[in-house]
C-alpha cells in the first residue's frame, strides 16, 4: 500500500542513465535563473515603506527616493561583481566553492550555512508574498493565508520529488508575463500622469503619525533599517553564477550578459514601482490598526499601485496579481533546485549525512527536498505567512554569502596576478579585482547595517541558527573522519582468523523457521553448535524439550533461565559468557525470522528478534545471522520480476509493479526499436541478435589467465557473455546498454555466448554539472 501511494504521488522510478540536462540560450536562461531576483521587486518597495511609515508622511516622500537609489546602486555593484565570478569560475562554483577554495574550509562552511538559511527563507518569503498578492486580489483568502502557503510549499515539494526540473518554457512564460505586466503598469502610469490624470491609491487617506520624534541618531537608525529592508531586492542575484554550465557556449560570456540584463531589468522595475507608489500616495503600515482602525487587512504595495493605474475591476489588475503570485512561487522553486544540490555537495564533502547525497526514484535529491520543505513550512507556520516578519530574517544569509564570495574573489585574483606577466591580461585581472573589492566593501558594509538594524526585529534567529548549523556540519565531518580513521587496517598487523566458530540457534518453538535455521547453521560447519531457548514459561519450555527429544534433532538444546521473564538479557548474558570462556572464538547467533508481505504484519511479529539483534550487534566477536522464512503473504506480494513478453504493462499495474518489472518494461521498449530477439526465446546453439543491459561484469579465472564475463539482461531473461582471455573491454561496464551477436550455448543450464560480436549503445551523458 505504501509503495503504491508513493508511486501514485511521486511517479515511477527512473534509471540513473536518464539523468541529463539541456543547455539554455540567454532568452531562456534569464527567466530560469532570474525569477528569484525579479520577483523581489514585488515586495522590496513595500518593505522600505513599512519601515518608514513609523516616521510619518514626511519620511515617505523625503527619503524613499534616496533609499531606493542606494538599493539600485548596490544591485548594480553586486551584479558587476558577480560578472567577475562568472568569468573566473565557468564551472558554476557558486559562493560555497569560491569561498572554500580561496578563504579556507571554515569560511566555506560559513557561506554554506548562510546559503542553507537563505534557501529556506527564499521558499518561506516567496510563497508568503505570493499568497499575500493573491489575497490582495481576492480578499476572501486573507484569513487562510497560512494554510494556503503551507499547501503551496507541499505542492512544490511534491512536484520536485517527481523530478520536475527547470523547464525553460515553464519558467519563461510567467517570468516574461510578470516583467511585461510590471513594465506595462509603469509605462501606463507615466502616460496617465503625463496627460494630467492623477494616480491615487486606496490607502492615500490612511493616517500616518507625524515624524517630529525621529531626529539625530534615531532617524539615521530608521533610515538604515529601511535601506536594509529594501536590500531584499538583491536576493537571487547570485543564481546565475551558480548555473554557468547550463548556458550555451560561450558559457561565461552568455552568463555575464544575462547577469547584466537581470540587473538592468530589476533596477528599472524597482525604480518604476517605487516612483508610482510615491506619486499615487501609497501608505502602508506594519499593522493596519495603526493607520486605519476599521481596516483589518492591507493590500500589498504592488496591488495598490496596480489598482491606481489600471482600475479596481480591470482585467489587467487581476493579471498583474496572478503573474506576481506565480513568479513568487517560481522563485521558491529555484530554492528547491539549489538547496538539495548544495546539501548533496556538502554531503559529498562529509559535512552533512550521506543520505542527502543520493538521488531518489525520480533522480531528484529527495531527502534534501523534504528537509527544505519541512523547515520552510515550519517558518511559515511560526510567522503566520507574514512576508514582513519573515524578511527580517532574510537578508543576513544573503549578504554573508555575498561578502565572503567577493572577498574570496579578491584573493583569487591576487593569486593569479602573481603568475601573470602579460600586461593586457594583468590589466583585465586588476580591473576585475577592483570591481570585486568594491563589491566586497559595499556588501560588507550592508551586512553590518543589516545586523545592527534588524537584530532585535528577528535577525537574531539567523545569527543563532548559522553558528548552530556550522557547528553541526563540523561535528558531522569530525565523526566521519574519526570513523574512517578507525576503519583503516593497520599496515603492520595481519588479519587473524578466529580460533573457532561457536554457533547458537535461538529457538522459541519447533516449527519450520526453526528447522530452516538449524539446517543452515549445520551447513556452515561450525566447530560447536547448540540451540538455546529462554525459559519464560515452564510449561512451554517442557513441551519444547519433549518435542525436541521426539524429533531426534542432532543438536543439543540448552535452556537458559529467565527469572524476570525477559528474553533479550538472558541471551546476551549467555553469549557474553561464551566469549569470556573463549575470547579467541567467534560466536555466530542464528535468529529465525518471518518474512511478511504486509506492513501491519510486521507489528505482530519479529519484535523480540529486532530488540535482540540490536543488543547482540553491540557485542565484540559476535555475528548475528538472520535466517528468513517467507510466509504466504510475502510470496504473494513478491510476484515474479521481469516481463515474459513484449507487452507493455497496463496503467493500473504500473502503480503496484516492482522496480524490476518497470525496468524490464523500459528495456523491452528499447529492444523493440532495434528488433532484437528476446533472450527467453533463444534456444541452444542458435545464432541470435540480443540486446539489453549489462547487470554485472566480473573477471573469472579460466586456466592460467583471467576471462571477462558479463551478465546481459533484457527483461525476459539473461545470458552470460564470455570474452576469453580478455581482462578489460572499454565501455563494457554495469548499466551499459549493448547489442550482441553470437551463438547461444547452454552451459550448466545457463545461456552463454562466447566471444560475441557487440555494439555498445550511446551512454546518456550529462551536459550540466551540478552547481556548487
Amino acid at each position: 500500500m505504501v509503495s503504491t501511494v508513493k508511486r501514485l504521488l511521486v511517479g515511477r522510478p527512473m534509471q540513473s542513465d536518464r539523468l541529463g540536462h539541456t543547455l539554455l540560450p540567454k532568452r531562456i536562461a534569464l527567466p530560469v535563473f532570474a525569477s528569484d531576483a525579479l520577483s523581489s521587486v514585488a515586495y522590496a518597495t513595500e518593505e522600505i515603506l513599512i519601515v518608514l511609515s513609523v516616521g510619518g508622511v514626511a519620511l515617505f516622500t523625503g527619503y524613499t527616493p534616496w533609499i531606493a537609489l542606494a538599493v539600485g546602486v548596490l544591485m548594480l555593484v553586486v551584479v558587476a561583481s558577480y560578472r567577475q565570478n562568472v568569468h573566473a569560475y565557468p564551472s558554476g562554483g557558486g559562493d560555497y566553492e569560491v569561498s572554500g577554495t580561496n578563504l579556507g574550509q571554515r569560511v566555506g562552511l560559513v557561506v554554506a550555512s548562510a546559503l542553507m538559511v537563505d534557501y529556506t527563507l527564499t521558499v518561506a518569503v516567496s510563497v508568503s508574498a505570493g499568497v499575500a498578492n493573491l489575497a490582495s486580489a481576492f480578499p476572501g483568502l486573507n484569513s487562510r493565508v497560512t494554510i494556503i502557503a503551507v499547501l503551496i510549499v507541499a505542492a512544490i515539494a511534491l512536484l520536485n520529488l517527481r523530478g520536475v526540473r527547470e523547464s525553460g518554457t515553464f519558467f519563461a512564460i510567467p517570468t516574461y508575463c510578470f516583467v511585461g505586466a510590471v513594465v506595462l503598469m509603469i509605462v501606463w502610469g507615466m502616460i496617465r500622469l503625463g496627460f494630467g490624470h492623477p494616480l491615487r491609491a486606496e490607502s492615500a487617506g490612511y493616517r500616518i503619525p507625524d515624524a517630529h520624534q525621529y531626529t539625530g541618531l534615531l532617524l539615521v537608525f530608521l533610515l538604515l533599517r529601511a535601506f536594509s529592508s529594501g536590500c531584499t531586492a538583491l536576493t537571487g542575484v547570485e543564481a546565475i553564477s551558480n548555473g554557468v554550465p547550463a548556458f550555451r557556449k560561450p558559457k561565461s560570456k552568455n552568463a555575464a550578459t544575462t547577469l547584466a540584463l537581470l540587473g538592468g531589468i530589476a533596477v528599472t522595475m524597482f525604480f518604476g514601482v517605487t516612483a508610482l507608489a510615491l506619486v499615487s500616495h501609497v501608505h502602508i503600515c506594519p499593522s493596519a490598526a495603526n493607520c486605519l482602525p476599521h481596516v483589518k487587512y492591507q493590500d500589498t504595495v504592488i496591488a495598490q499601485v496596480g489598482r491606481a493605474v489600471f482600475g479596481n475591476t480591470s482585467p489587467l489588475f487581476y493579471l498583474l496579481q496572478l503573474v506576481t503570485a506565480l513568479i513568487l512561487v517560481l522563485a521558491a522553486n529555484t530554492a528547491f533546485n539549489g538547496f538539495p544540490v548544495l546539501a548533496s555537495i556538502l554531503s559529498r564533502d562529509g559535512f552533512l549525512p550521506r543520505q542527502l547525497r543520493t538521488r531518489g526514484d525520480r533522480l531528484a535529491y529527495s531527502n534534501g527536498i523534504l528537509l527544505l520543505s519541512g523547515f520552510a513550512i515550519l517558518l511559515i507556520a511560526v510567522f503566520q505567512a507574514s512576508p514582513t516578519r519573515l524578511i527580517q530574517l532574510y537578508i543576513i544569509g544573503v549578504f554573508v554569502s555575498f561578502t565572503c564570495s567577493q572577498t574570496g574573489m579578491i584573493r583569487h585574483w591576487n593569486r593569479l596576478l602573481r603568475g601573470v606577466t602579460d600586461r593586457a591580461e594583468r590589466r583585465r585581472m586588476l580591473r576585475s579585482r577592483t570591481i570585486n573589492t568594491i563589491g566586497a566593501c559595499f556588501t560588507g558594509v550592508v551586512l553590518v547595517i543589516v545586523l545592527i538594524s534588524k537584530f532585535a526585529s528577528g535577525a537574531w534567529i539567523v545569527v543563532v541558527a548559522m553558528p548552530v548549523i556550522w557547528l553541526t556540519m563540523r561535528g558531522i565531518r569530525r565523526h566521519y573522519d574519526s570513523v574512517a580513521l578507525e576503519l583503516v587496517p593497520p599496515d603492520d598487523a595481519p588479519v587473524t582468523l578466529p580460533a573457532s566458530n561457536r554457533a547458537i540457534v535461538l529457538v522459541s518453538k519447533l516449527h519450520l523457521p526453526t528447522l530452516r535455521a538449524l539446517a543452515y547453521a549445520r551447513a556452515t560447519r561450525p566447530s560447536h553448535l547448540e540451540a538455546i531457548t529462554v525459559n519464560v514459561d515452564e510449561a512451554e519450555t517442557q513441551r519444547l524439550k519433549e518435542e525436541w527429544d521426539r524429533s531426534d534433532i542432532p543438536v543439543p538444546l540448552t535452556v537458559v533461565a529467565s527469572p524476570y521473564r525477559e528474553i533479550t538479557r538472558p541471551v546476551v548474558q549467555y553469549v557474553k559468557q561464551l566469549r569470556r570462556e573463549s575470547p579467541r572464538d567467534i560466536v555466530t547467533v542464528f535468529i529465525p525470522e518471518y518474512v511478511l508481505g504486509h506492513w501491519w504484519e510486521q507489528v505482530l511479529h519479529n519484535q523480540s528478534a529486532l530488540r535482540l539483534k540490536a543488543r547482540l550487534l553491540q557485542q565484540r566477536g559476535v555475528v548475528v545471522a538472520s535466517v528468513p522464512y517467507q510466509l504466504k503473504s510475502a510470496t504473494q506480494q513478491g510476484g515474479s520480476p521481469g516481463l515474459l513478453g513484449r507487452a507493455a504493462l497496463p496503467p493500473l499495474r504500473r502503480l503496484t509493479a516492482g522496480r524490476e518489472t518497470l525496468h524490464a518494461e523500459e528495456v523491452q521498449a528499447e529492444i523493440n526499436e532495434i528488433n532484437a530477439q528476446p533472450i527467453a526465446e533463444c534456444g541452444d546453439r542458435q545464432v541470435a541478435d540480443v540486446a539489453g543491459v549489462l547487470r554485472s561484469v566480473t573477471l573469472r579465472p579460466r586456466g592460467p589467465s583471467l576471462t571477462m564475463e558479463a551478465d546481459l539482461w533484457d527483461g525476459t531473461g539473461h545470458v552470460t557473455l564470455v570474452w576469453l582471455g580478455r581482462r578489460n573491454i572499454p565501455g563494457v561496464q554495469p548499466g551499459r546498454r549493448i547489442v550482441v551477436h553470437g551463438r547461444v550455448a547452454s552451459i550448466k543450464g545457463e545461456r552463454t555466448i562466447y566471444n560475441p560480436l557487440y555494439e555498445l549503445q550511446p551512454a546518456v551523458a550529462s551536459d550540466l554539472a551540478d552547481p556548487g
